[in-house]
């Protein structure tokens, strides 16, 4: 195993930073470890990634600091500026040891930078990789990672931060708009289920919809919509009954239907239960509400976007101009990340009430929230919300 030396050298992430600090120990053991937690990726022709059926074989690459030839990945952190023609899959440690070409060769880790490492792979290193993967089960997700080469401050690091929730929840940085998001594939399958995104229409269709809230529950914004004229008016927080029976009265005006009623009704018994919940975990103040919905469609717009980018459904100028935009719908409609955090929050909790999972979800939307309104790196604690 060879190290670089990363003299002055800050790491990008804390990906990159583990890496280091396991090379300078010495120890492969810990190297693999922390390879095996990593994102690796491999470098594909976008052409070869696009035909079915055909798997680009692992590229090679001589590395002039060691003198060996190695098989190429690089971590997150590290991968280069977006290229139309070039994209980047996901690899492990397992699947390179399935398919490792050459017992020559050598894996070579962020070549030719300052956190380079290489590691040796004969069979009987190859299979030390197996068993390092099998400890550690993988990357982690739910962490809050940042980028120090991507946006920290300004509009568009305010329009990427309204889409942490869901990097966190998927381990991904939150800040980047890259050569990828997940990689390639995932990228192209993730649009495709749930969304229905296969090609760039498709993606300005439905980042068009959720820029606009149009996806998003209606009958449980609409409730909600009813609670905050009532409260405009009454100039407090109306009472539970005031808000049910404000909700009869303007649904009764407009003819609503006896089901449109119980759904509404419905609606407003989950939003009150998941509002007391969080008053119970001190993260909803007592004389605090939540308003809308909207800040769940507009952060899936942003993953929707840096999604869209990575499986070249759009360029990176498309893509910044498009989160800058559900930056400032997010601006307008709420009041703090605080609010618009807790808003992200309730309604996922409304579209997995009744689950089996839904208790676990619950404690993840919590876990998630507190780490962004709490950690000290988090963006919402160091970028101001207006």
């Amino acid at each position: 195993m060879t190290t670089g030396t990363g003299i002055g050298w800050a790491p990008p992430t804390e990906t990159e930073l583990l890496l280091q600090e396991s090379g300078a120990s010495g120890s492969t053991e810990a190297v693999l470890d922390t390879l095996s937690r990593c994102r690796l990726h491999v470098m594909v022709a976008r052409l070869h990634a696009d035909t079915p059926g055909f798997t680009a074989p692992l590229p090679s690459q001589y590395d002039p600091a060691t003198g060996r030839t190695c098989v190429p990945v690089l971590t997150s952190g590290m991968l280069p500026p977006w290229h139309p023609d070039w994209v980047f899959r996901r690899t492990t440690l397992t699947e390179l040891a399935g398919r490792w070409p050459d017992n020559k060769w050598w894996l070579g880790v962020n070549l030719a930078t300052p956190c380079a490492i290489t590691v040796e792979a004969r069979p009987k290193h190859r299979r030390a990789w197996l068993s390092a993967d099998a400890r550690s089960g993988g990357p982690p997700a739910g962490r809050l990672l940042t980028h120090r080469g991507g946006q920290l401050h300004g509009p568009l690091a305010y329009g990427l931060a309204i889409g942490a929730h869901l990097a966190v929840h998927n381990g991904l940085v939150w800040n980047q708009l890259g050569a990828a998001y997940a990689d390639y594939e995932t990228d192209i399958a993730r649009l495709r289920s749930p969304w229905g995104i296969e090609n760039r229409a498709d993606h300005r269709r439905t980042l068009d919809a959720l820029m606009a809230t149009r996806l998003i529950g209606r009958t449980h914004e609409s409730v909600l919509r009813i609670r905050r004229a009532l409260a405009g008016r009454l100039e407090r927080t109306p009472s539970h009954q005031e808000w049910s029976e404000s909700v009869t009265m303007t649904l009764s005006r407009r003819r609503t239907s006896a089901a449109d009623l119980a759904e509404a009704d419905e609606a407003l018994r989950r939003i009150s239960w998941y509002e007391g919940r969080f008053r119970a975990d001190g993260v909803l103040p007592p004389d605090r509400r939540i308003d809308t919905l909207s800040a769940f469609d507009h952060g899936r717009a942003v993953n929707v976007v840096r999604m869209a980018l990575g499986a070249r459904y759009c360029d990176p100028q498309e893509a910044e101009q498009a989160v800058l935009r559900i930056g400032e719908l997010a601006r307008r409609t709420y009041g703090s990340w605080e609010e618009f955090s807790l808003g992200y929050a309730l309604t996922r909790m409304i579209l997995f009430d009744g689950e089996d999972h839904a208790e676990a979800k619950y404690a993840e939307s919590l876990t998630q929230h507190r780490v962004l309104t709490q950690d000290p790196t988090s963006p919402y604690r160091n970028i101001p919300w207006s």
